[in-house]
């Protein structure tokens, strides 16, 4: 059985901890309650943790980088854990999406997310999966980099926890059915906004 590497976009330090572009770190955060893994290993600037997901030998990993700094740390994990792109499954924010939605691609270019950038750069492919969670767009165009950088808003705050276990429900259906049965049944799916 081989090994899948789970790797939550985010930026270090508590002033980001709820922070759009943090969602990555927390549904790690979330995976790792889930399935009792801990995350007390460090190495190339990334906080890691091993275990197991059903059957499935995982690691989960957490950059220590900087958003737009993570691809050399994650590249160097995976040459240590000899781990391919095939076997790479990235989470982050997406403001092409809207908040509460989901969407599972298997390999593609960055679509202007500097994260997603630097890991293509180090690893010289796109050729990995993502799990892409919307998390809308500014209403002042402009505004982008300090729209990801502040916390959710008191609305998408309500509705985080759902979309948190949705995506990692996502996450537990491609590794137990594959990534063409959780596209089929996570991509474009919406969390309900019902209070």
């Amino acid at each position: 059985m081989y090994t899948q590497i789970i790797v939550g976009l985010g930026n270090p330090g508590d002033e980001y901890r709820l922070s759009r572009h943090n969602i990555g770190f927390m549904v790690l955060d979330e995976l790792r309650q889930r399935h009792n893994i801990t995350s007390s290993k460090s190495k190339f600037d990334v906080v890691f943790g091993q275990g197991r997901i059903f059957e499935h030998s995982v690691i989960l990993a957490w950059p220590m980088t900087f958003m737009n700094l993570n691809g050399p740390a994650v590249s160097r994990l995976m040459d240590y854990f000899k781990v391919n792109g095939e076997r790479l499954l990235v989470v982050h924010d997406d403001m092409d999406l809207t908040f509460g939605k989901i969407k599972i691609k298997e390999k593609g270019g960055h679509g202007g997310h500097n994260g997603i950038r630097s890991l293509i750069e180090a690893l010289g492919t796109g050729y990995f999966t993502r799990v892409r969670l919307g998390v809308g767009r500014p209403e002042v165009k402009g505004e982008v980099k300090s729209y990801v950088l502040d916390r959710f808003d008191r609305f998408q705050l309500s509705f985080l926890d759902d979309l948190i276990s949705m995506a990692c429900d996502a996450i537990e259906t491609i590794l137990q059915k594959g990534i063409k049965e959780a596209m089929n049944r996570f991509n474009g799916r919406v969390i309900e906004f019902n209070n």
